[in-house]
């Protein structure tokens, strides 16, 4: 088997042209946050047009960007083909791995905006957050960092900012699309 062979078989991405390696396998969190997130947007989505994809799908952007979303909502289901995504979900979630964390929050955000995905989340399972930008006019803006509330915080908080706090956002593809924020990390380890 040539090189070339070898190197399609494995996980690869490519951005701009430039093939890049995936690391071989996700850990146990990152895992744990992509099946919390395939139950919620499964359960929600249900009967809808729009559908869930995870791990494993390549979404071919144009000729030279092909990459591996931990994660993504699709409403045109036209461009899902039996081997992959031709064309720009409409939500794409990256789950952040230190050896993805600066490509997944700098070339594939600026591809995910080029291609007009219209809502780009960037999870951090050792921060428990969820940063959410929003596509408008061509240009992604930031929304907002969601963060879990530890038991431990929540417990000495006062009612009057227990009453402020943000437990949940809106998805934007949907006015009742709901997540919890803590439901998204649901039995990911603490270090």
């Amino acid at each position: 088997m040539a090189m070339d062979e070898r190197r399609l078989k494995q996980r690869s991405e490519m951005i701009n042209g430039k093939t890049i390696m995936m690391s071989p396998r996700p850990v146990v969190n990152h895992n744990k946050i992509i099946v919390n997130l395939s139950i919620l947007f499964g359960v929600y989505l249900k009967g809808k047009k729009c559908i869930n994809l995870s791990d494993g799908v390549d979404v071919h952007l144009d000729e030279k960007n092909r990459v591996v979303p931990d994660s993504m909502i699709i409403c045109n289901q036209d461009i899902i083909k039996r081997d992959g995504v031709y064309g720009a979900p409409d939500l794409v979630v990256e789950v952040l791995s230190p050896s993805t964390a600066r490509r997944d929050k700098g070339d594939k955000k600026a591809l995910y905006e080029k291609h007009g995905v219209k809502e780009y989340w960037i999870i951090s399972p050792d921060e428990k957050s969820i940063e959410v930008y929003l596509l408008k006019d061509g240009k992604y803006k930031w929304d907002n960092i969601y963060t879990v509330i530890p038991d431990d915080d929540w417990l000495e908080m006062t009612e009057e900012d227990k009453a402020e706090a943000v437990l949940t956002f809106k998805v934007s593809l949907y006015d009742d699309f709901i997540i919890d924020i803590k439901e998204v990390f649901e039995n990911v380890i603490t270090y």
